[in-house]
């Protein structure tokens, strides 16, 4: 089966590409030597797309994937709104984990998948 990744509009397609990037991204940290401890965790408010840790610091990732720069750059995606919600489902993360206070940054990584070329990615530490 195949599935086209742009100019669709299908919703399977957003989702597909979507997951794609979330794998890459988890792949890289990973690779960068963090242990992922959640991905697409999810609670009443909303997602988030991976938790992860380098043994110091919990590190939320908010991840995300485009075809193409038509629309701007993923990480411009990141929107105020968007930023202070996933800090409220970290709080619900921390809870439901039953951890106290801990160090956390907030990190973005931005996934360009282009239809025609081999993916890249832009991991930006501490971007919020």
């Amino acid at each position: 089966m195949s599935i086209t990744l742009h100019g669709t509009g299908d919703r399977r397609s957003h989702l597909e590409l979507g997951r794609r990037g979330e794998d890459l991204a988890a792949a890289f940290l990973r690779e960068s030597g963090l242990v992922v401890l959640s991905r697409n965790w999810r609670c009443r408010e909303g997602e988030l797309d991976i938790v992860a840790t380098d043994r110091t610091t919990l590190i939320v990732c908010e991840v995300k994937t485009c075809s193409g720069t038509g629309f701007g750059e993923p990480a411009e995606a990141v929107t105020q709104e968007k930023m202070a919600r996933i800090r409220r489902i970290t709080g619900h993360w921390l809870s439901a984990f039953h951890l106290g206070w801990c160090p956390i940054r907030f990190d973005v990584i931005a996934v360009d998948y282009p239809p025609d070329g081999a993916p890249s990615l832009r991991h930006i530490p501490g971007a919020f």
